[in-house]
């Protein structure tokens, strides 16, 4: 698995040790990529930093029809690009990006992640960033430590969707231009056809889709990283996008997620009894505000499609509710979260309940 961080890395610890706890000593925008593999109980951390060859990029260049200089400065992240899109399409697998929330160490981060490639076959790329509950500090004081990396996080999300959309676009654009000269030759004089089958053609040729899924605090680092009007997080970069469970204010949420653009769909997903954010609503402050994960009013973003799954069997009062005892012991939540993370649709098989603009998930 692949994953990227804006964590401080210690070169002389030990698997997971690798990852510090405060963010990158050269600037909290600063992004690292590594390999972890796990070996039975233990877990083997490889960074991935090295500047490729132009023997290399060539090689990348005519095995993926990359439109590159190989005289350029390229770097690893391309061929990792290169390998990850490789074998969505041999696995017939989608892609996830996947942003963890509040006071998270890396193997609960990896162990979910492990958990969601294997519950919904999917390829899950983790970006941790250092959500550590402050350390040694605890209770609200740990909580607004994590809020603060959060905000200073923003950009380094950024630049991974940033890199993510840059790469894709690599990846797709010799596809695209030979599809287009196929429609373009089959409706040479009528350029609206043309356009209507080669988006015929582009969907029966990629059917790996690039979702997001952010949760808990994840959500309020993605409101921070959409406050640049130029940001990387506002372009058209996912099939899906995902917000579940939410700890960010309910109150005016529409300003920050009407900034979303997707190909497909915006998902909000909210449990009434989620435990853990009526926890942090209890915090000073603008925390005492409804988050958006547990909070059925005022849900009026335009584009986003609000999925209520609270008192649907085994959700409970849970927070983590995509992986664990719900969605193994509940087909439909299972069914509702793989249409998420594939970029499909959930909310045909959900009934809507206008009052509250929902699509409830059934008991």
């Amino acid at each position: 698995m692949y994953v990227i961080t804006n964590r401080n890395l210690k070169p002389n610890g030990k698997g997971l040790d690798v990852f510090g706890s405060k963010p990158n000593l050269e600037g909290p925008n600063e992004l690292r990529l590594l390999r972890v593999t796990r070996s039975e109980k233990s877990y083997k951390v490889e960074l991935i930093d090295d500047r490729l060859s132009k023997s290399q990029v060539q090689e990348l260049k005519v095995k993926h029809r990359l439109d590159v200089d190989p005289s350029g400065t390229w770097y690893a992240s391309l061929r990792v690009a290169c390998e990850l899109m490789d074998r969505a399409r041999k696995e017939k697998k989608h892609l996830l990006i996947y942003v963890h929330g509040y006071n998270n160490d890396l193997a609960d981060i990896l162990g979910t992640a492990e958990k969601l490639e294997k519950l919904y076959n999917v390829i899950v790329v983790p970006f941790t960033w250092p959500a550590n509950g402050g350390g040694a500090i605890s209770g609200t004081t740990a909580y607004l430590s994590d809020k603060q990396d959060a905000r200073v996080s923003a950009d380094a999300l950024n630049q991974l969707i940033a890199k993510a959309q840059a790469y894709h676009e690599l990846l797709t654009s010799a596809g695209n231009q030979k599809l287009w000269q196929q429609a373009s030759k089959k409706y040479p004089d009528n350029p609206e056809q043309a356009y209507a089958y080669y988006a015929e053609l582009q969907d029966k040729q990629c059917k790996v889709s690039i979702n997001l899924m952010c949760h808990s605090m994840g959500n309020y680092l993605l409101k921070y990283a959409l406050k640049p009007a130029s940001s990387a997080v506002r372009g058209l970069v996912f099939d899906n996008i995902s917000l579940v469970a939410a700890d960010a204010n309910n109150l005016e949420h529409e300003q920050w997620v009407e900034c979303l653009q997707v190909r497909h769909r915006v998902y909000i997903v909210i449990n009434e009894k989620d435990h853990a954010l009526q926890w942090s609503r209890r915090k000073p402050g603008q925390e005492q505000l409804a988050r958006l994960g547990h909070y059925l009013k005022n849900l009026y973003a335009s584009n986003a499609f609000y999925l209520d799954v609270t008192d649907s069997p085994w959700v409970k009062n849970q927070h983590t509710y995509f992986v664990g005892s719900a969605v193994q012991k509940n087909a439909s939540l299972k069914s509702m979260f793989q249409a998420l993370f594939e970029g499909a649709s959930a909310e045909a098989q959900m009934g809507y309940q206008p009052d509250l603009n929902t699509y409830r998930l059934a008991d």
